[in-house]
Formats: structure tokens, sequence, C-alpha cells
């Protein structure tokens, strides 16, 4: 279960990921979270809480949610707990700047590589699997965040998708064997969009285009 979304190009991204989690409910409503971003703005911003799409995201939230790019996650927990602190989107500081995850699925060998990372210093703020992810990421010494991704991706096993927020980028990753839906649709008013569900794409008016391809990873 859970939803992901991602908002890429326009200037109402994080109006658009919350209308697609509101068609998208019926995938988690123990909480919902949504970062945005970009328009060459360095931060990233984070609004999540436990409750139902309608009762996060109010006037007041979109006005922190500023930028063309947006990510956007309801929560149905197969990891972690309920807690707020297990809601996503996750955002994090690291040596290249912010970055925000989503993630839909699970990984299977998350205890093994969460040892190892504590192990070797990390320290973990929340439950999920999803965190695991972000540790691998901040600790590859690549220099680029493409290439950290895919470092980290190696190092992972399951049925998943990840949305990956820079402050001006977005990554979208399907596991290798395509088991999780993600589709790409074009929105009309501009830019892209990507959810698990179709289903979102007829409530904020954008084209189906493909299925996310499965990663080589």
């Amino acid at each position: 279960m859970c939803a992901i979304v991602g908002i890429y190009g326009n200037e109402n991204a994080a109006r658009i990921a919350g209308a697609a989690l509101f068609a998208m409910q019926h995938r988690g409503h123990e909480a919902s979270g949504i970062s945005s971003g970009g328009y060459g703005d360095k931060k990233i911003y984070t609004v999540k809480k436990r409750g139902y799409v309608r009762d996060v995201f109010d006037e007041e939230a979109f006005k922190i949610l500023k930028g063309d790019i947006a990510i956007g996650h309801n929560r149905y927990s197969t990891a972690g707990s309920d807690s707020v602190f297990d809601a996503q989107p996750i955002q994090a500081g690291y040596k290249l700047g912010e970055i925000s995850i989503v993630h839909n699925g699970n990984l299977v060998d998350k205890d093994e590589v969460r040892q190892r990372l504590i192990n070797t210093g990390s320290i973990f703020q929340t439950d999920m699997d999803t965190e695991n992810l972000i540790h691998l990421i901040a600790k590859s010494t690549r220099n680029r965040l493409r290439e950290r991704i895919t470092e980290a991706l190696e190092h992972v096993t399951g049925a998943y998708n990840f949305i990956i927020q820079s402050r001006s980028k977005l990554f979208v990753i399907r596991d290798k064997h395509g088991i999780r839906p993600l589709s790409i649709g074009k929105l009309k008013s501009g830019g892209w969009i990507v959810a698990s569900e179709t289903c979102a794409f007829d409530l904020v008016d954008a084209e189906f285009v493909r299925d996310v391809q499965p990663c080589r990873c």
C-alpha cells in the first residue's frame, strides 16, 4: 500500500501533489506529508502530520510549501510505528545539500543494512526502512547525487518505489522487478507527475505517458 507522488516543473507543485494524494487516500490514511522546493531556492520545505489528506493540508500548509517541485506520501505502515516521526517524506541535510524521500514498498534486508549503518556511526530518527536509503546516500563519497543514489541502491533488496527530491531535481526509482506500480503523466498545466496510481492523473488533469521502467540496479 502507501501512496507516493512527485511533481516537477509546475508552479503549483505542492497543491497538485495534495490533490493527487487525496485521489489516492485509499492507499493509506495513517499520515500524509509533502515536501517542496525549487525555483533556485536552497531550502526544502516539509509539512507532514497524522490523519487524512484533507486534515493535514490547509492554506497555511500550502503557504509553507513553495516551489515547482514536490513529493508526497500517504502512509499505510508495513514497517515502523504509527508515530508522526514515522510519517513521510523524510527530509535530511548532507554534504551536497538537502534531500527528501518518499517510499512505497518493503526492503527485505532492512535490519541487516541498518545494523551495519549503526555500527559505522549512523544515528536513526525513525523505525522506517526508508531511512536506510538516506544514510546510504549520505555516507557515499560520490560527487553527484545521482551517483550516490545508484551506489545506495546496490545495498538494498526488496519490492520498492522511491521518489527523491533535491533542491532542483527529482529522481524516480522502481525496483528491478517492477513489482509495485508507478506511472508518469504529463500535466496539462505544465510539468510532470509520477504517481502510484493513474487515478491521481484524472483529478489533476494529467495525461498518462507510460509506466516507470524498472531500474537496472
